[in-house]
């Protein structure tokens, strides 16, 4: 494969997973103004990326078995049209119900986007170049939380929040169209397998009982909750609590999106002379540690603004260290159902992740005790359940990925 043929890959399933943070970063300025305008709260408003969540979850279950038995290009676009669709309809959202309902349609077209990228990352590069793939990916997917934010508050602040879904309207066509010319189709067509509801569970069951998958997938699903958890309750702790304006909390996502993004880069130099078993471990450990103090301080009352910053920008740099790696561990046993596998993965990831954002919309008081609860059970979780699985798992099924 040649460099430039190389980079155009990465863009590309960057793009294509750039599509769903952007989908979820770049209204978050916009709360305090859909809340206004739909003449409900911003804990209410942020049940829309409850169900954003739940979409993405569910939808990957959807997609890839298709992915399998149709290769990755139809489900793609069939998705991408459902979200330019679902994009235009949240834009005219006009009740904070139909905002819901429509971004969970939303979601349901940008998971095969999601799902797709991942199995060609299995497709289209050797399984021991995975997670440094994988961590490139983060470097084009940690580019829009630094981005999205920041231009979501200037177009809410200039156009108003409906305008914001039109942009991720024309982005979506920019993405549908680089893919049509430039994407390959990674796996062929496997019509061996069906689409009937028992062998479809059979494949689902068949990829949790690999003892690899289910120790990395909840291990990484887990921990990356700890991201969900800030995504959901940044907009309320950072312009309720502590009241700054859209466009500043938009340079502070960003900011915080540097940690989250380095990391991620800085794993590729760690996987040089240490396995991926051996950085999550640590990491976990280091995740767990900062979790506790920052319940602590949150407890204490000891979170000034330059405070939390510091602390939040230290957790999310160990989640961007621990996600790809776990990506690379829970997919390498699979090839020929690396649809599945991705999407089974996903779908475990999002689900809990609709489950930590809905336990931090529960709080209607502004503080920031739900995000340091909620990333402190994360990190001890996590690492409980790698120590506990990783008993399971043969030296065999325990590759290294650097």
């Amino acid at each position: 494969m040649t460099k430039s043929r190389y980079i155009s890959l990465i863009l590309i399933l960057g793009s294509l997973t750039a599509l769903t943070p952007f989908s979820i970063d770049m209204y978050l300025p916009g709360f305090p103004a859909i809340a206004r305008d739909l003449a409900t709260s911003a804990s209410r408003v942020s049940l829309s990326l409850s169900g954003f969540f739940i979409g993405i979850s569910a939808g990957q279950l959807i997609y890839g078995p298709l992915l399998d038995r149709f290769g990755r290009k139809k489900p793609l676009y069939t998705g991408l049209a459902v979200y330019i669709l679902a994009s235009v309809g949240c834009a005219f959202s006009h009740s904070i119900e139909s905002l819901i309902s429509i971004r969970f349609i939303q979601a349901l077209g940008s998971c095969a986007a999601t799902v797709t990228s991942v199995a060609m990352v299995r497709d289209l590069f050797p399984v021991n170049e995975n997670a440094k793939v994988f961590a490139l990916l983060m470097l084009v997917l940690g580019a829009s939380p630094m981005i999205a934010p920041t231009i979501g508050g200037y177009i809410t602040a200039a156009f108003g929040w409906h305008a914001v879904f039109i942009v991720l309207t024309l982005l979506c066509i920019l993405v549908f169209l680089a893919c049509i010319f430039w994407l390959p189709d990674g796996m062929k067509p496997d019509h061996s397998l069906s689409l009937k509801p028992v062998p479809i569970i059979h494949g689902f069951l068949a990829v949790l009982k690999d003892p690899s998958f289910y120790t990395y997938c909840f291990t990484g699903g887990i921990a990356f909750t700890g991201l969900f958890a800030y995504v959901s309750g940044s907009p309320v702790v950072f312009m309720k609590v502590y009241g700054v304006g859209q466009r500043t909390y938009g340079w502070i996502f960003a900011f915080l999106s540097i940690g989250f993004i380095g990391s991620s880069q800085l794993n590729n130099i760690l996987l040089k002379k240490f396995s991926s078993q051996q950085i999550i471990q640590t990491i976990l450990a280091c995740y767990a540690l900062l979790s506790v103090l920052f319940l602590i301080a949150s407890q204490m009352g000891w979170l000034t603004l330059p405070v939390i910053i510091v602390f939040l920008f230290l957790l999310l740099s160990c989640v961007g260290i621990v996600n790809p790696n776990t990506a690379s561990l829970t997919l390498a046993p699979f090839a020929r159902n690396a649809g599945t596998a991705s999407a089974l993965m996903g779908a475990i990831q999002m689900g809990m992740g609709a489950l930590i954002s809905v336990f931090i919309s529960l709080f209607e008081k502004p503080s920031t005790t739900p995000l340091a609860t909620a990333m402190t059970a994360s990190a001890i979780l996590s690492l409980t359940v790698l120590r506990m699985g990783s008993r399971n798992i043969r030296p065999a099924e325990n590759p290294t990925a650097g």
